[in-house]
C-alpha cells in the first residue's frame, strides 16, 4: 500500500519468541541461529479508520526500527502526527526518514506498584503519564498509543503464536513473518471493525469493498 494518508499514527511494539525464550537460551546457540529467542512485531495504526499502513517483525534493536519506520515512511503520503513510547531508536529513525513530515511526540506511562500474586499475568494500573515533544510542535489531543496499545491485545488474542504458556510459539522466523502479515492483511481488508461497520482498508479510502481471504493468499 502507497499513499495513504493519516492525520496521526500510533507506533508500537508486542513481544513474542522463536524457537525458544531468551532467558533459557545458550550463549552457543544464540551463536548459530540468530533467529531464535526474542522477536518483537512493530506495529503502526491509524487512530481513525483503525488501519495498520505498516509492520515490520525483528529483534527490538536500532537496525529494526530503522527498517520499520523507513516503510511506514514510504507508505505514508504527507503530512502526519506520530506518537510513540519512549523506546530511544524511534527518535533518529522518525527525523531521518519523515523530516519535516512529520510531528512527533512521546508517551511514557508510569505503572503502580502492585503485587497481583505469583504464577498470574495482570497488567500494572497504570499512574500517570508523561509527554515529550521531540519534532515540531504536536498536538498534544493527538498524542496516544492507546489504540495501536489495543490492537496489541487483539493480535495476542486471535493469533496462537502470540499467546502465553502454551505451545504454539513459532519454531522459524519465517513462519512467524507470514502468520503476521496474513494476520494483519485479513484485519486491514476483510473484517469488519465493530466500531467503523467497515474494514479498515475501506475507512481509509483504500477499497470500496471487503476482500475475500483467496484473494490475498
Amino acid at each position: 500500500m502507497r499513499g495513504i494518508r493519516c492525520e496521526a499514527v500510533e507506533c508500537d511494539e508486542i513481544w513474542t519468541f522463536v524457537g525458544k525464550k531468551e532467558g533459557v537460551m545458550k550463549a552457543d546457540e544464540r551463536k548459530a541461529n540468530p533467529e531464535l529467542g526474542n522477536q518483537y512485531t512493530y506495529i503502526a495504526l491509524d487512530p481513525v479508520s483503525k488501519m495498520i499502513p505498516a509492520f515490520h517483525v525483528g529483534k527490538r534493536d536500532s537496525v529494526n526500527t530503522h527498517h520499520f519506520i523507513e516503510d511506514l515512511s514510504r507508505r505514508i503520503e504527507g503530512s502526519t502526527q506520530v506518537s510513540t513510547d519512549a523506546w530511544g531508536p524511534y527518535s533518529p529513525a522518525i527525523a531521518r526518514y519523515f523530516g519535516n513530515r512529520a510531528t512527533y511526540a512521546t508517551i511514557t506511562k508510569f505503572y503502580a506498584s502492585e503485587n497481583p500474586g505469583a504464577g498470574r499475568y495482570a497488567p500494572p494500573r497504570v499512574s500517570g503519564t508523561e509527554i515529550t515533544e521531540v519534532l515540531g510542535i504536536p498536538d498534544y489531543s493527538k498524542v496516544c498509543t492507546s489504540y495501536v496499545e489495543r490492537q496489541n491485545l487483539t493480535l495476542r488474542m486471535k493469533v496462537a503464536r502470540f499467546h502465553r504458556l502454551i505451545l504454539a510459539f513459532s519454531r522459524k522466523l519465517a513462519n512467524l513473518k507470514a502468520a503476521v502479515a496474513l494476520y494483519f492483511w485479513s484485519y486491514n481488508f476483510c473484517l469488519i471493525h465493530r466500531s467503523l461497520r467497515m474494514t479498515p482498508a475501506m475507512a481509509a479510502g483504500i477499497t470500496d469493498r471487503i476482500w475475500e481471504l483467496d484473494e490475498l493468499i
